[in-house]
């Protein structure tokens, strides 16, 4: 589900939770619509940090429901780190660049690359599991959230890892992301994006305010969530 296709520049979000309020909306109107209305399952979020998380949030509040997370990496060419040439999820689950829609020829340096965004992915999820729930997606409508989607790999291989799960149904949902990965992704479940500007160069442009969120925060949003769902049983 593709709600829009901006060619303008200027910011579409304020910040994280502005972009994590519109997106809920469409989430929730999405799951009251066949095929997802008759699936007889609890939606779970899992949002991948950190910047994920502050986007997540309205999204469980609004659907009353529990709010983990889902840490995946990208992996980085030795000699520029810029280059994501792969990513992997915490578990272990690895996706290669030449797997996607935007893959550009280069060498692939990945043995040590890969241990490194492994090492990090899991050191993350360490960080971050005190804070969660403890829930399991099977029979579950797993719903995955990030705060836009440049490559599309962290995303992807953070639903082939959920997928080991069994849920019952997988949403890869943003704010935004190229329309050229749309198609792409959709072979790991439903996609929910509002927007696909023409012109994407990267997700912190079409955000007014786009600060780096630091592990602190995300926790502290992780708490807010658990915090309000207990004081509401």
């Amino acid at each position: 589900m593709v709600l829009g296709a901006l060619m303008s520049d200027f910011p579409l979000f304020r910040d994280r939770i502005d972009a994590g309020e519109q997106l809920a909306q469409a989430i929730s109107f999405a799951l009251t619509q066949p095929p997802l209305s008759t699936i007889n399952a609890q939606p779970i979020v899992y949002a991948l940090p950190r910047g994920g998380i502050p986007v997540g949030l309205p999204v469980a509040q609004l659907l009353q429901c529990p709010l983990s997370i889902l840490v995946a990496k990208k992996i980085s060419h030795p000699k520029n780190p810029e280059l994501a040439i792969g990513a992997v999820s915490a578990d272990g689950n690895v996706l290669w660049a030449e797997e996607t829609p935007f893959y550009v020829p280069y060498s692939r340096l990945g043995k040590s690359a890969l241990a490194d965004a492994t090492a990090k992915a899991q050191e993350q999820l360490a960080q971050l599991t005190p804070a969660c729930p403890k829930v399991d997606a099977e029979g579950a409508i797993a719903i995955i959230v990030d705060d836009g989607i440049a490559t599309g790999m962290t995303i992807a291989v953070a639903a082939q890892a959920l997928k080991a799960q069994n849920p019952a149904a997988i949403l890869l949902c943003a704010p935004l992301a190229p329309r050229g990965l749309i198609s792409w992704l959709e072979q790991w479940g439903s996609v929910i994006v509002l927007e696909t500007p023409q012109s994407f160069m990267s997700v912190s442009r079409f955000y007014a305010e786009f600060p780096q969120v630091e592990t602190e925060e995300a926790f502290a949003y992780l708490l807010q969530h658990r915090e309000g769902v207990r004081s509401d049983e």
